[in-house]
């Protein structure tokens, strides 16, 4: 295999999990799962849960701030 067929299919596998965004969120999560409690199987399998869905924060994360607020407003309103 040469190195532009290899640097193809990893564009590929990166466009395909949502660009270098997801794949940034994607290392955060880990790494937090990883410095997270609970022993090596249970990081393993939060990990593992973690990867199907690309990018994607957990269940108690905060939505992102386009989506907490669909109005757009800035702060409450007096």
């Amino acid at each position: 295999m040469d190195l532009k067929s290899l640097q193809r299919k990893a564009k590929q596998l990166i466009d395909k999990r949502g660009g270098t965004e997801s794949l940034k969120a994607d290392a955060e999560e880990l790494r937090d799962v990883a410095k997270g409690p609970g022993s090596f199987t249970d990081k393993a399998k939060r990990a593992g849960e973690a990867l199907k869905d690309p990018g994607a924060k957990g269940p108690d994360a905060p939505p992102p701030a386009h989506e907490a607020d669909p109005g757009g407003r800035q702060g409450p309103t007096t």
